[in-house]
């Protein structure tokens, strides 16, 4: 088992070729608390690495996201289809602030919505729960979602959800997606997950598999279990 609350208590995280679930019980602690209405479940099974299914639910909406590689994503039962959008300028694009507050991190994040409005994109959204904007990804309400900072639980269910609706998932930097990285582009197109790449970049964040309390952005695995801003 891999969770949050486990990673916090001081259990190592290590993500190995056994069968392993991947859980947050509260995507968006901080929605939660001031009740705004964007609070997840997120439930994701890996074997030999790689995810199988994934479970999210968006609990005030009422909503059901899930996908099993192979099978297809759904919403409440119903299947679930990329946007398919390939012109940035015409996409909308989800991230977040996240929960680092350092200088280096905070100027990384504004001046990676600078450029990507500068492109143009047609607008950025923030919702405040990572598993939310990827599985908006997947539903084609949004056409891109990017970030740097979140955790393994945050996105294991969804990237699977993204790629069986038809997606593409993939690290910011435009190399292939590893859920340890903390870095992840979620796109209706290889055209738009590859424009993001090109101009997003990365404040230095170590990996999940690495010791949390060095990280350079602040010590962000703390914060997040306290604040969960992503």
């Amino acid at each position: 088992f891999i969770g949050e609350e486990s990673v916090a208590a001081g259990d190592r995280l290590e993500l190995t070729d056994s069968p392993t679930w991947i859980i947050d019980p509260i995507d968006g602690t901080v929605n939660f608390v001031h009740r705004f209405p964007f609070v997840a479940i997120s439930i994701a099974f890996a074997v030999n690495k790689q995810t199988e299914f994934g479970i999210v639910y968006s609990c005030v909406e009422d909503k059901l996201y899930c996908a099993q590689r192979g099978g297809g994503a759904f919403l409440n039962g119903e299947p679930l289809h990329t946007s398919g959008q390939e012109d940035i300028s015409r996409c909308l694009v989800v991230t977040e602030i996240g929960a680092e507050r350092d200088d280096l991190a905070l100027s990384t994040m504004t001046s990676n919505i600078f450029r990507l409005l500068k492109l143009p994109v047609h607008g950025v959204r923030a919702v405040g729960t990572a598993a939310v904007d990827m599985c908006l990804v997947a539903t084609g309400g949004a056409d891109a979602y990017y970030h740097i900072g979140m955790h393994c639980w945050d996105i294991a269910a969804s990237a699977i959800i993204v790629q069986e609706a038809g997606g593409v998932v993939m690290d910011t930097d435009g190399s292939q997606f590893d859920m340890m990285s903390r870095k992840v582009i979620a796109a209706s197109s290889s055209a738009v997950a590859d424009r993001i790449a090109r101009v997003v970049r990365a404040f230095p964040c170590r990996r999940d598999d690495e010791d949390l309390s060095e990280c350079v952005c602040g010590a962000s695995g703390d914060r997040d279990t306290a604040e969960n801003g992503v």
